[in-house]
């Protein structure tokens, strides 16, 4: 599932291509996808508007639509799952699992979800259960701190409540638990003070540099080439090795990079999580 680093990176590659653009037909293929607003409405709004931003929010896109100097929208994406946004030629054929479309001057911008978990809807209502950005200024230690203090949850799925800390999702998780040498398994509540300000700096870290690393590789948007077609750092080409940084997801009994000892995997909240038992302790 793209969590925010690639969320991220999506936004600054379309804001270049979409931005400044007046939208004309829209084209509804799934109903589902643009829930809980109608197609209709969808369509009768939408058209005619020009995009006039493009930012992120948690996993979130948001592109400001300006209709006249009375009307602005919000329209939100979320890719969901297995969701691919990308602009293409008028000329070439709309993907099999492509969700809403809708027209550029000649080029078409595509929403594709193979397994339409994602959204491309007006409604806004998502937005009002997140909590601050990590790579935010209201986010630090002391604002983590006081967010975990009643909490009896673990504090691996609890980095993952959006209403804690909007957008961080399994893989930085444990990246960043592994940085803090903090357990996953630990209640969140027990966390010190100087844990947590240890905790968001990880945060920062491995999300910044993650964002850093993406933005200098070639991505496969559109999924025209071969492989998985998606845009996670793993589509690169296999035999140039390439690897994201990460220092545990995905590297169960490989050696830890900072003590050698064997990474393990569990099973928390029915998500893998990654982690050492040596340096990640208690």
């Amino acid at each position: 599932m793209p969590e925010l680093p690639e969320v991220e990176i999506l936004v600054r590659y379309l804001k270049t291509l979409v931005v400044g653009k007046r939208i004309g037909k829209v084209s509804v293929h799934r109903p589902k996808s643009v829930r809980p607003i109608s197609a209709s409405r969808m369509c009768r709004t939408v058209e005619g508007a020009k995009i006039i931003g493009l930012r992120r929010r948690a996993k979130y896109l948001l592109f400001a639509l300006q209709k006249s100097r009375s009307e602005t929208y919000l329209m939100l994406g979320h890719l969901g799952m297995t969701g691919r946004m990308y602009v293409q030629s008028t000329r070439a054929e709309l993907p099999k699992h492509a969700a809403v479309s809708f027209n550029i001057g000649r080029e078409v911008f595509v929403f594709e979800d193979t397994r339409y978990f994602g959204r491309m809807t007006l409604d806004a209502a998502p937005l009002n259960r997140l909590g601050p950005e990590p790579l935010g200024e209201a986010f630090n230690g002391e604002a983590l701190h006081a967010a975990l203090r009643r909490c009896k949850q673990a504090i691996k799925p609890k980095l993952l409540d959006q209403t804690i800390l909007a957008g961080v999702g399994n893989i930085y998780a444990s990246e960043s638990l592994w940085w803090a040498r903090i357990s996953p398994r630990k209640m969140s509540r027990r966390l010190t003070r100087s844990q947590c300000d240890v905790l968001a700096q990880s945060i920062v870290k491995v999300l910044s540099e993650a964002i850093e690393q993406g933005s200098t590789v070639p991505l496969d948007f559109a999924g025209e080439e071969e492989g998985d077609g998606l845009f996670y750092y793993g589509s690169q080409d296999e035999d140039e090795d390439y690897e994201e940084g990460l220092r545990v997801y995905d590297r169960e009994g490989e050696p830890c990079q900072r003590c050698g000892t064997s990474v393990r995997k569990i099973v928390q909240a029915a998500r893998s999580t990654y982690f050492c038992p040596k340096c990640q302790r208690g």
